[in-house]
């Protein structure tokens, strides 16, 4: 079956639906979403039910549009005040520790091709590439696990390990890029290739920047009487920031993460309905990209190379990325051995390594198939072993604490310029007995009670009105001064 016009559609909402219910199921008993939506890709492709989707390059294209809001959503969700305390080994692991990780994954596989039992054979400069195409991590499904388990993580490892995921990506494509070049022009000098790195970084940093302000300050400038337009205003921004800095040579993928880290820690119009359909958005362009990565596979190509990408795989999981991580992380004394060992576990590959992947099938690179193929059963086993077991792993090094409540029952938010506490209480038995209206409360000043929840009844407050047990309060207060001043 050959995708059509008329077929598209519907294959689309099926395969749509398909992973969404598969999602949900996942997300029950812990396992990745992602690994699920991978999997209903392929039952779906040319091994399954038959869809036929083999090109590389609309595959790569749509990567790079998903992975352009991902990293923009992901930044808005950085916020500066948590990430501050983490941000000199955040940036280590996601440069100095992409690169490692790459070097002694490329020489492991340069040693593997050398020998006579196994059924690759790669040079030295293809094996770095096969490396460096997987050499970044994936964070999106170990929060959605944790979150499912209810846990946090202790010493700041959360905003460390979303920082190193949210920007390691750029590193990896920069390192993906220059192996491809360095191979097809048949070598280029050491100058030649720290130059390109240096230009990158700069312009990918600058542009995100400076981009990054400047849709701050169109967002708000603009009176729009639709306000479901600013999501789609700030979106046009994404796509212009990416591709401005690489038409002007710099990365994409870190100027739209830093543009995204100024807008979400900046004051923006419509906030809400901003972050709302951003996440909405990434949510569904990961679907999409992991639909397409698995309908773009073949299984039984991938079974052909499964004994050499198990032991890569298990290479990086037990030795590649600790290493790495141990050494990145050296001169940071702070950072206990426990959680060294959670962030060399979070190793995670997701669907980044996946569209680096087709970067050497598009530029038509000798043995671009077989990267393919082991990149993507790397990736599956990854989600499978680690994906799995981060919430016991954390639990294991005892990182993890109890989730802490945020927001409220009423799903009710103020904006952020409104300096005020906004709550919800549960009426005790206790809290009866001394009080039963909100008149004889005696709640304190600059308190007012907003709405009564009773069952599945709102009730609008007045000061003779009988409280029950179970009640919730929707409790809206001043905040106290020096939390204020604090934040």
């Amino acid at each position: 079956m050959a995708f059509t016009a008329e077929n598209i559609i519907l294959v689309g909402s099926i395969l749509l639906f398909a992973s969404i219910v598969a999602g949900k199921t996942g997300y029950r008993f812990g396992v990745p979403a992602l690994l699920l939506f991978l999997i209903v890709g392929m039952l779906f492709g040319s091994d399954g039910l038959g869809l036929q989707f083999h090109n590389a390059k609309e595959a790569q294209f749509i990567g790079m549009v998903a992975l352009s809001v991902i990293l923009f959503s992901g930044g808005m969700d950085t916020k500066f005040r948590e990430i501050k305390p983490v941000m000199a080994p955040g940036v280590v692991l996601s440069t100095i520790g992409v690169l490692l990780t790459a070097l002694f994954t490329g020489i492991f596989i340069w040693w593997l091709s050398g020998m006579s039992w196994t059924n690759i054979h790669l040079p030295l400069t293809t094996s770095l590439l096969l490396a460096a195409t997987m050499s970044s991590t994936d964070s999106a499904s170990v929060f959605a696990i944790l979150r499912s388990q209810k846990m946090n993580l202790k010493h700041n490892l959360r905003p460390m390990l979303e920082l190193e995921s949210g920007s390691n990506d750029p590193m990896a494509y920069m390192l993906t890029i220059i192996l491809i070049q360095f191979i097809q022009s048949a070598g280029m000098g050491i100058g030649t290739m720290l130059s390109s790195f240096a230009v990158q970084f700069i312009v990918g940093g600058a542009l995100g920047y400076l981009l990054g302000k400047l849709a701050i300050r169109k967002v708000n400038m603009f009176n729009i009487d639709n306000q479901a337009l600013y999501p789609i205003l700030l979106l046009s921004f994404v796509f212009f920031t990416f591709s401005v800095t690489t038409l002007l040579k710099g990365n994409g993928y870190l100027a739209v993460y830093i543009a995204g880290m100024i807008v979400g820690n900046n004051k923006i119009t419509n906030r809400k309905e901003i972050y709302t359909f951003m996440d909405g958005l990434s949510w569904l362009f990961q679907i999409i990209m992991f639909l397409c990565l698995g309908l773009l596979v073949n299984p039984h190509e991938m079974l052909e190379v499964a004994a050499v990408a198990l032991l890569i795989g298990i290479f990086m999981i037990l030795v590649s990325r600790p290493l790495s991580v141990f050494i990145s992380l050296l001169p940071f004394r702070g950072i206990t051995c426990k959680s060294r060992l959670f962030i060399s576990w979070v190793g995670l590959r997701g669907a980044v390594p996946i569209i680096f992947a087709t970067y050497p099938v598009v530029a038509e690179i000798e043995e671009s198939n077989l990267i393919f193929n082991i990149v993507f059963f790397i990736t599956i086993l990854s989600l499978v072993i680690q994906g799995t077991t981060v919430s016991f792993a954390a639990r294991l090094l005892q990182l993890s604490t109890p989730l802490e409540k945020t927001g409220n029952d009423f799903g009710v938010e103020l904006p952020e310029e409104i300096d005020t506490d906004l709550r919800d209480v549960t009426i005790t038995a206790e809290m009866i007995e001394k009080a039963d209206t909100l008149r004889d409360m005696n709640l304190p000043k600059g308190t007012l009670v907003m709405i009564v929840k009773r069952d599945d009844e709102f009730l609008i407050p007045n000061g003779s009105l009988k409280l029950h047990e179970g009640d919730k309060l929707l409790v809206i207060s001043e905040k106290p001064k020096e939390a204020a001043t604090k934040e």
